[in-house]
C-alpha cells in the first residue's frame, strides 16, 4: 500500500497520535484515529492516571472526541497502533473489551458496518477487522431499540 492509500493515511494519523500518549506507568503508547464521512480524520491517545483505573484508552478518547463535535453517526473506520514506548518490541495492538463495546455503540448509532485497522507502530503487520470480528453476539443500542441517529 502505498502512503496515498487512505487506510496508510489513517494509521499514520494513529501513530501519530501515539506519540502524544500519556502513559508514564505502563510505558505502552497507543494511537486511535476515527475518519468520519466527510473524509476528516480525529484523533485520541491513551491517557494514564495514577490510579490506574482513571485512565482512558485511546479508542474511547478519539470516539469520545468525535461525539464532542456531535458527529458520532459520522465514524466510518479506527486505526489503532500501539506499543512499547521504548520501541524495541513490536506489538499488534487490539481494542480492550471496554472499546470494543464502545465502537459497537458508535457502529449501531452510525447504521453502518465499521473498518477497525490494527496495526504495528513500524506498519509491517496490519489487522483488517469489523466489530462483529472483535464483539461477536453484542449488546448495543438496537437491543433498546434505538436505531442510527442521523443528524442530516
Amino acid at each position: 500500500m502505498s502512503e496515498n492509500d487512505p487506510t496508510q493515511q489513517l494509521i499514520a494519523a494513529a501513530r501519530g497520535a501515539m506519540a502524544n500518549a500519556h502513559a508514564p506507568y505502563s510505558r505502552f503508547a497507543v494511537g486511535a484515529a476515527v475518519r468520519l464521512t466527510d473524509g476528516s480524520i480525529v484523533t485520541g491517545c491513551n491517557f494514564e492516571n495514577a490510579s490506574y483505573g482513571l485512565s482512558l484508552c485511546a479508542e474511547t478518547v478519539a470516539l469520545a472526541s468525535v461525539n464532542a463535535q456531535g458527529r458520532f453517526a459520522d465514524v466510518a473506520e479506527i486505526a489503532v497502533v500501539g506499543g512499547a514506548m521504548d520501541g524495541v518490541q513490536e506489538a499488534l495492538v487490539t481494542p480492550c473489551g471496554r472499546c470494543r463495546q464502545i465502537m459497537n455503540e458508535a457502529e449501531q448509532m452510525a447504521g453502518r458496518t465499521l473498518a477497525i485497522y490494527c496495526a504495528t507502530p513500524s506498519g509491517d503487520r496490519l489487522l483488517d477487522l469489523r466489530v462483529a470480528d472483535l464483539l461477536p453476539h453484542a449488546f448495543g443500542p438496537a437491543d433498546l431499540g434505538i436505531g442510527p441517529t442521523k443528524k442530516s
